[in-house]
């Protein structure tokens, strides 16, 4: 038995490393959101001080009033609505099909939805600006929610998919026996009964566009500027607390999203959406 071995076999020593290691990792995931926190609040801070010397929330004012913030908030609060409606009604419809019907090369086109997420994606985003530029879709509101919706198309189809699998048959079959017609059965029976995963994947795909970055810059800008395209803006050429200030007010619509959807997250929904 190694010394090292027999040190981890120790109750105590091992319970102690554990919490350290707990402590450890809290304290990476944790500071960095800390120190983005002080530095949004943060009117003077030098080094070596560990805190910010002087308190404000002059760049919370500054940030609120500069116009193309504000525009490019409305931008991303109308986008990425619409990407996530659009697309439940492309891909929910799609996922009851790959999860309740048989035709030919359906594993291998379920599985294909994962190539968006395969390869990088400016490339992409370039091929499909080319493609825009033909169409007049660039610098275009149509054209930034079609290139969003690119990152919504797994969580859409994959998710629900297994929100239909979970469903049993046996409960379709019960409400066909007791004269429900097809279209009835699937309103009150399997739509209910796989909304948890359908929430779940909503949730997600108003993330994905709400968060997209290098396609709305390739084709919205610089007319259609949202606030992660902003956000390029901001670090490059501000100071480190409108950064900070503008990374909360971006990250925040994910947060309470997320929290909203806890519940439906620990159940397992997403996990069973990548399970086939």
């Amino acid at each position: 038995m190694t010394s090292w071995t027999w040190f981890l076999r120790q109750g105590p020593l091992r319970r102690s490393m554990g919490v350290i290691l707990v402590l450890a990792l809290g304290a990476f995931m944790l500071l960095p959101i800390a120190t983005m926190v002080m530095w949004a609040f943060a009117d003077k801070w030098h080094f070596p001080g560990l805190i910010p010397q002087r308190f404000s929330i002059r760049w919370w004012k500054w940030v609120f009033e500069n116009g193309n913030v504000g525009r490019a908030m409305v931008y991303s609060f109308t986008t990425a609505p619409v990407v996530t409606l659009l697309s439940a009604v492309v891909c929910v419809p799609a996922a009851y099909s790959f999860s309740r019907m048989r035709f030919p090369l359906k594993r291998f086109l379920f599985v294909s939805l994962l190539a968006t997420n395969a390869f990088p994606k400016f490339g992409l985003y370039i091929s499909i600006a080319t493609l825009f530029y033909r169409l007049g879709l660039m610098n275009t509101f149509a054209g930034v929610v079609l290139v969003q919706l690119i990152n919504t198309l797994v969580f859409m189809t994959w998710i629900p998919s297994a929100g239909f699998d979970s469903v049993g048959r046996e409960l379709e079959e019960a409400a066909r026996d007791a004269g429900a017609s097809r279209w009835r059965v699937f309103w009150r029976v399997t739509l209910p009964l796989a909304m948890p995963s359908i929430i779940v994947a909503a949730i997600l795909a108003f993330i994905a566009a709400f968060d997209e970055a290098q396609g709305t810059l390739v084709v919205g800008a610089p007319k259609i500027t949202t606030m992660p395209v902003l956000m390029y803006t901001l670090v490059a050429n501000y100071p480190e607390p409108v950064s900070a200030v503008f990374s909360i007010l971006l990250a925040t619509p994910s947060v309470v999203l997320l929290l909203i959807a806890r519940r439906y997250l620990l159940a397992g929904y997403l996990a069973a959406g990548f399970v086939r």
